[in-house]
């Protein structure tokens, strides 16, 4: 004869559920935003489609524009703006041309002649595009003891371009390590004075 099990044997053996806390979370700053979302019809996809192509349009007529005026600074200046929003691969075809037009005058650029900022610009973007540009391009801003000029601090935008190129170095340019130590130690010693808009990629470059 089994023994009858009492009620309150029962529910002791019942396990108690765990009190949680109520978590008392921020309120969604994107609110009901994505719940709500709705699908552009085709109309409205069209538009800005169509926005998109007449943009790059205008930047390519503007890229066109650039090759044929009588100054490379622009141009390159065009084409760096145009890579770092992120959208150059929308006109390879154009950035190429122009870059090898600029090859084909790399010792006409008379305009550059003493604009460190400029001269490292054209090395950085020819460099990157596989053109064989010698670092010798860089004597210019030495001095007659060999180091580089101590004018050249005073060019904030020049130094920030020389470092980028400096990141372009084979073996054996010694001229481009020497350019890196120069401009790592005066750029760290300077970034703590640096306004909008030199501050920020001074920093995001140098750590």
């Amino acid at each position: 004869m089994s023994t009858p099990v009492s009620a309150c044997t029962s529910l002791a053996k019942i396990p108690t559920p765990n009190i949680r806390p109520i978590a008392n979370f921020h309120p969604n700053i994107w609110g009901d935003q994505f719940i709500n979302y709705t699908p552009e019809d085709k109309v409205m996809r069209a538009c800005k489609e169509e926005q998109v192509e007449d943009l790059k349009k205008e930047v390519r007529r503007k890229l066109m524009a650039a090759a044929a005026a009588s100054s490379p600074s622009q141009l390159l200046n065009f084409i760096v703006a145009v890579q770092r929003l992120g959208v150059a691969y929308h006109f390879e075809w154009e950035i190429e041309e122009a870059l090898q037009q600029i090859y084909g005058t790399f010792h006409d650029c008379s305009d550059m002649d003493g604009d460190l900022y400029n001269t490292a610009l054209r090395f950085r973007l020819l460099r990157q595009q596989g053109y064989n540009i010698s670092c010798e391009i860089f004597n210019m801003f030495k001095d007659e003891k060999g180091g580089f000029k101590e004018t050249l601090i005073q060019d904030v935008q020049g130094m920030l371009g020389l470092y980028e190129a400096t990141h372009l170095r084979v073996h054996g340019e010694d001229i481009l390590e020497e350019a890196l130590a120069f401009t790592t130690t005066h750029l760290k010693v300077m970034v703590e004075s640096l306004r909008y808009p030199l501050a920020e990629p001074s920093s995001s470059l140098l750590w």
